[in-house]
């Protein structure tokens, strides 16, 4: 050996020599010092640590379960899960102790005699590397540097790094560590600690990960092979270096032999014993990709709930929660089988979702988020991580399911769902002017009106609102939205539940303030700010999840919540943990809520826009719903509920082509000009799934619809003032609140009395009401001298009658 290299052993014999003299000298302390008297000396840095490791447990996995209990998803930094002294297999702790330290019953946490003997080993081998820490020294080190330094790579190494002042923290904190804890416990705390792969940290992940199995259940050869791992987790790798790992599991039982825990017999078999590991190693996979195609949408969702409820995503990867939902595995798979079979995973551009809601008046709890894309990173396998079910992603909006809305502020206004509403085959808006459907004004130069007209021609020019609701005539919603004001419309939306949805803007993102001025607001503020009367057609982002919430919101009496994946939190000591959510609102009165279900009930039936769809699976149970299909066939959507379950369906392009999409043979499809309706891939993919859900469930009628709400508001009744002189009959117009015009007639009535009026019934306060005002009887026909006879031209055939209004117009 030259000079230089003695010189080097030298030196760090010498600092190995003074670390035992310092124990021997008694500066690290007796066993039987107290931990008070101990803390006194201690320096304040040494002090700070061991409160920390007393005081506090290292990163724990966050388990997140079904309704059921199942584990469907875990978060975590590192893989660890607390075990208990009693969880961990014998053979564990034997294997372990025999492999590292051996005198850990009889030591204090400092082997001052085992340091003096590995003093003289290394200076007798010309080498300073082999030492002699205890297991509670390196209970300690791990501590410092896979919890304490877990973020930091300086501190990592500064607690690495081989030194005699580390060596003495070390010591110091393992004297405390001593001090506080039983032997047990040490022992159980650096199972739990320790690391056994890059992820997998304890002997629970590890037991799981390399064996699939629990620590209390280890054999003696998977013991010892994870005992000899703690040494070097990476280069004794059981599944990479296979040959390394043996090597080291035997020689883990030949020191339990030595130990006398086996006979030389059982050492010998066990030796002779493969590895056993499962094939591949899988430790459990952190994050909601870990949850599977069919889960990971809605572990996606609810990790946004709960950031949004006051957790961060760090703390939930080293919490240690149980994260109990709401998540329904059954309902889960009919929907995700339902939205597949309607549009496979595979469909290029086709996306098909769809959320399901309990309803309830102290919680809407979300049961199922699934999309026939799956979730996951493969985008070449359709796997997506955006949030298709539960975010502001269909950017091509629900069509005509937001009448919804529109029916529901009229309501509130005044009107009845039998109150009998116009529906012409086309209008012109002289209120809600410009827009995608603008026309120029007659006669005002740079003046554009809302002209629109509805899907055909076959309906009546006036009808229930009920029957309004279920047949979709575009006409008689944008009146109702003219007559109700847009604002209110608006409102209603959010109210009822599309709160995240207008909070965005018309691009379905969050508003940008330095964008181009539409994308500066958000949807409530672009809508009612620029009068578009295009909101009732629905043709703006929004979210399946909230539309299925608008559904729950309705069937719940009005009483609008907050859509929540959550049942409970517990933390990592089973404590319940307080969760930060809004209290659930009364949206609307609840005998509005119960008319807008049952006005919303005619579309499963008869001339509904879903009946077909309806008709195949034979549903018959009482149901609200509305479907949607928008003006370029870019998306559809169908929103439904019964007293147990609201779901919404969406399917809409999610391609960069924005194409319209067909519908016909085989799967869906993008097409440049697009068929699709609500009543057709939606309302089949919400029968199909609902059918099975309520299978088993008895069925429950609709709500009683009060007086007010199904004839419409007393006080909204136009006066009867036919028969009554004209300027009597326009007082008393004017004085309820309505506004009068008046156009001559002839009519055996005296002069200016009211023939007729229009409209009669109940009608929004400031409706022009016209009168027909009698001019008298017509003048006397004065009777021609016979003439010559002449030939009469053939009669004109009088003209064919439109298209019946009993024809169903196709599914909206």
């Amino acid at each position: 050996m030259d000079r230089k290299k003695i010189a080097l052993c030298a030196g760090k014999l010498a600092g190995l020599c003074l670390l035992a003299g310092a124990l021997v000298a008694g500066l690290l302390f007796p066993a039987t010092a107290t931990l008070g008297a101990l803390s006194n000396k201690l320096s304040d840095q040494v002090q700070s640590t061991l409160a920390q490791m007393l005081n506090s447990d290292p990163p724990l996995m966050t388990t997140v379960t079904d309704k059921d209990g199942t584990a469907i998803a875990h978060l975590y930094d590192q893989y660890r899960v607390r075990t208990p002294p009693d969880k961990i297999s014998p053979h564990m702790k034997d294997a372990l102790l025999a492999i590292e330290d051996r005198r850990f019953y009889d030591h204090h946490g400092v082997d001052w005699l085992a340091s003096l003997r590995a003093a003289a080993r290394n200076n007798a081998s010309g080498s300073v590397e082999q030492g002699a820490s205890t297991l509670t020294q390196q209970y300690v080190k791990n501590y410092l540097v896979h919890v304490l330094a877990r973020t930091d790579k300086n501190a990592q190494s500064a607690a690495q790094e081989q030194s005699i002042t580390r060596k003495l923290r070390e010591a110091r904190i393992a004297v405390g560590i001593e001090t506080a804890l039983s032997k047990d416990e040490i022992l159980a705390r650096y199972l739990d600690l320790v690391p056994f792969g890059s992820t997998i940290f304890g002997v629970a992940a590890a037991a799981q990960a390399y064996f699939d199995t629990t620590p209390d259940k280890l054999t003696i050869p998977q013991a010892a092979t994870l005992a000899g791992m703690v040494n070097s987790p990476t280069a004794l790798d059981p599944e990479a270096r296979p040959d390394k790992a043996v090597e080291r599991r035997n020689l883990v039982i030949d020191a339990m032999l030595t130990d006398g825990k086996l006979s030389e017999e059982d050492a010998d078999r066990h030796k002779s014993a493969p590895l056993g590991l499962q094939e591949p190693v899988r430790p459990l996979q952190t994050g909601c990709v870990g949850a599977g195609p069919s889960y990971g949408f809605f572990c996606s969702f609810l990790v946004e709930y709960l950031t949004e409820s006051g957790f961060n995503l760090e703390e939930l990867k080293i919490g240690g929660y149980r994260v109990e939902t709401t998540l329904d595995p059954k309902i889960t798979e009919h929907a995700k089988q339902a939205v597949e079979a309607q549009a496979p995973k595979n469909t290029p551009g086709v996306a098909n979702t769809m959320a399901v809601v309990r309803p309830g008046k102290d919680a809407h709890e979300v049961v199922a988020l699934v999309a026939n894309r799956d979730y996951g990173l493969k985008k070449e396998e359709f796997q997506t991580q955006f949030d298709l079910p539960s975010g502001v992603e269909n950017k091509f909006g629900t069509g005509s399911v937001y009448k919804v809305f529109t029916a529901a502020a009229a309501l509130e206004k005044g009107i009845g769902i039998d109150t009998v509403i116009a529906s012409p085959n086309s209008y012109t808006s002289k209120v809600f002017k410009g827009g995608a459907a603008s026309c120029p004004a007659t006669g005002e130069p740079n003046t554009y009106w809302y002209c629109l007209s509805n899907h055909n021609d076959r309906y009546p020019p006036q009808m229930p609102l009920r029957q309004a609701l279920a047949t979709s005539p575009n006409t008689a919603f944008v009146i109702l939205e003219e007559k109700t004001g847009l604002e209110a419309v608006v409102d209603m939306a959010s109210r009822l539940g599309m709160r995240k949805t207008m909070s965005t803007n018309i691009a379905g993102v969050l508003p940008d303030p330095n964008g181009p001025k539409d994308l500066r607001v958000s949807q409530a503020q672009f809508y009612a700010g620029n009068g578009n009367a295009s909101f009732t057609l629905g043709p703006a982002p929004s979210s399946t999840l909230e539309l299925a919430n608008v559904a729950a919101t309705i069937m719940s009496g009005g009483t609008w919540c907050k859509p929540t994946p959550i049942r409970r939190v517990l933390d990592r000591d089973g404590k319940p943990v307080e969760l930060k959510r809004p209290p659930c609102e009364q949206a609307v009165p609840e005998p509005l809520a119960n008319a807008l279900a049952v006005g919303l009930s005619e579309d499963s039936k008869g001339m509904g826009t879903a009946a077909l769809a309806a008709r195949k699976v034979d549903w018959k149970r009482p149901m609200m719903g509305k479907t949607g299909t928008t003006e370029e066939y870019k998306s559809a959507a169908y929103m439904g509920a019964t007293p147990d379950y609201a779901a919404a369906v969406q399917v809409f392009n999610d391609s960069t082509s924005p194409k319209g999409i067909c519908v016909g043979s085989g799967p869906p499809r993008l097409c440049p000009e697009g068929n699709i309706y609500g009543g057709t891939v939606p309302a089949a993919t919400w029968f199909d799934t609902m059918t099975k859900v309520h299978a088993d469930l008895p069925e429950k009628p609709l709500p009683q619809v009060e007086e007010r709400f199904l004839r419409g508001d007393a006080q909204m009744k136009v006066p009867d003032v036919v028969g009554s002189d004209v300027g009597k009959a326009s007082a008393m117009l004017r004085d309820a609140g309505y506004q009068v015009t008046t156009v001559s007639v002839s009519s055996p009535r005296p002069p200016g009395a009211v023939v007729a009026q229009s409209p009669q019934g109940v009608a929004f306060r400031g409706t022009p009401v016209t009168l027909s005002v009698s001019s008298g009887p017509p003048p006397p026909v004065t009777t021609a001298p016979p003439a010559e006879a002449a030939v009469s031209p053939p009669a004109t055939a009088p003209p064919s009658p439109a298209p019946g209004s009993s024809s169903p117009p196709p599914p909206r």
